[in-house]
């Protein structure tokens, strides 16, 4: 008889710390600031993909990791102060290839919620897909650029 395979898991003690550590961090911080947990994971607040955010220029870049999605899945929204992106990974049928062994890629809806910076012009907002990757930019507020600031060493 053949078994599944598993990933090793060397403790539940560590799943149990972990999972104490973001209650910990959720009740400080609200649970939007859930984002530290694993890329894609499956908590409480369902499907999440990681992103980064970043100036360029006289811009402002918001990244989300998409892989695997047709971008006909995704939605995009600017509300206020608030970027959302909304979208679904569905299953691939993979017809009579036998029993699956192991699978860490999650499947279903996810929706990510970000706080931008007040003065965000909505109409400047641009979305472009490339490789898996979702690439949103908008131009930043007047006084929001970024300015060196030197370091004095005593």
């Amino acid at each position: 008889m053949m078994r599944m395979l598993a990933p090793w898991r060397p403790s539940t003690s560590l799943s149990t710390l972990h999972n104490e550590m973001d209650n910990l961090f959720a009740r400080l911080l609200g649970d939007e600031e859930r984002w530290w947990t694993l890329p894609w994971g499956t908590g409480e607040m369902g499907l999440m993909p990681v992103v980064e955010s970043f100036v360029r220029g006289e811009e402002l870049v918001v990244r989300a990791d998409l892989p695997g999605i047709d971008p006909k899945h995704v939605e995009l929204a600017v509300e206020g102060d608030r970027l959302t992106i909304k979208g679904e990974r569905k299953v691939v049928d993979e017809g009579k290839r036998g029993e699956r062994f192991h699978r860490e890629v999650s499947y279903g809806r996810f929706e990510r919620t970000l706080v931008l910076p007040g003065g965000v012009d909505a109409e400047s907002v641009k979305a472009t897909y490339h490789d898996g990757v979702l690439e949103v930019t908008m131009k930043l507020p007047k006084g929001m650029t970024a300015k060196k600031v030197p370091i004095t060493v005593h």
